[in-house]
């Protein structure tokens, strides 16, 4: 015996208006679109004025910024393909999209990062003047438009991944921008060109720093690992103490998306359970651990289905 339960396209369940774990509202391509649109203008502005002011800061800023922009068309891309309906070969559509979308972003941020520290070393050795003046009021307009598009994304990056990832983008990119900013600041003041290369430095120890975990969860969602904020001891533990079971083995859990999990487990009964007892076992999975997805399979004492040992998962 076994049953299963999961949602409806639009995010209801069959037995109930809703399930524990919460989705990106659907206003989101808005935001998407304003923030694509905000940052790429400035890209251009802000690698011109780079260029003309002789900055690395600024250039390194752009050259930042512009990796945002690519993650935030790879984010919103995603956003649309999980709305996709499952097909024969995609038989879960296309949720994990948003998953590649994240781990996108987050490898594009670290190879520009790369960039940016080859370059600001290299201008330790051969330092040039910088127009300190021009640096401070091009990087006081990057702080507006990071910190506005980061609060597009403030709401939807709590629970999504893929939304975590442009948030936190837009959020760096507003303080880089205030960095920038202090290193005109110290440039007009003190005449100190080797500031530049400095604040670039600290600029790339920035992005790696809120890249690092953004990457580590991407790669783990991408591995089908236990998503993060679902604790397996404990999922194993209420599917044991629910009425009747006696065992149970191969339980897996895994994130069919940013925003979406899944789960499939055997459990052994000592006998037949009631009709009630897959929906009730599931929509507990749901409400307590917001797994929306839940496969469960029933087996009877001395009448296990797992038969082969390199099957049978603890």
């Amino acid at each position: 015996m076994h049953g299963h339960s999961h949602p409806h396209d639009d995010g209801s369940h069959p037995d109930h208006g809703g399930h524990g774990h919460s989705h990106a509202p659907k206003d989101f391509g808005r935001a998407f679109a304003l923030g694509i649109a905000l940052n790429a203008g400035f890209v251009v502005v802000e690698a011109t004025y780079g260029i003309l002011a002789n900055s690395m800061a600024l250039v390194a800023d752009a050259g930042h910024n512009l990796s945002d922009v690519l993650g935030l068309v790879a984010a919103w891309i995603a956003s649309v393909l999980v709305k996709r309906a499952p097909s024969a070969r995609f038989t879960y559509g296309l949720r994990g999209s948003s998953i590649l979308a994240a781990l996108f972003n987050a490898v594009t941020l670290l190879v520009a990062t790369g960039a940016i520290i080859a370059e600001a070393i290299g201008r330790f050795f051969e330092p040039a003047p910088v127009a300190g003046t021009t640096v401070m009021v091009v990087a006081g307009i990057g702080i507006l438009i990071n910190g506005f598009t980061a609060w597009l994304f403030a709401s939807g990056g709590r629970d999504d991944i893929n939304l975590r990832g442009a948030y936190l983008h837009m959020l760096a990119d507003a303080a880089v921008s205030a960095g920038v900013v202090l290193a005109g600041l110290v440039i007009l003041a003190t005449g100190f060109n080797g500031i530049d290369p400095v604040v670039s430095l600290i600029i790339a120890g920035i992005i790696i720093a809120a890249t690092w975990g953004l990457l580590l969860d991407s790669l783990r969602m991408a591995l089908a690992a236990v998503p993060p904020g679902i604790d397996p001891a404990a999922v194993r533990a209420c599917l044991a103490g629910q009425p009747g079971v006696t065992g149970l083995h191969d339980l897996h859990i895994w994130p069919m998306s940013t925003t979406e999990s899944a789960l499939t487990a055997h459990l052994v009964l000592a006998q037949a359970p009631g009709d009630g007892f897959l929906r009730d076992s599931a929509d507990l999975l749901r409400t307590r651990f917001g797994i929306a997805h839940t496969t469960l399979q029933v087996e009877l004492e001395g009448r296990t289905a797992c038969t082969l040992p390199k099957d049978c998962v603890a």
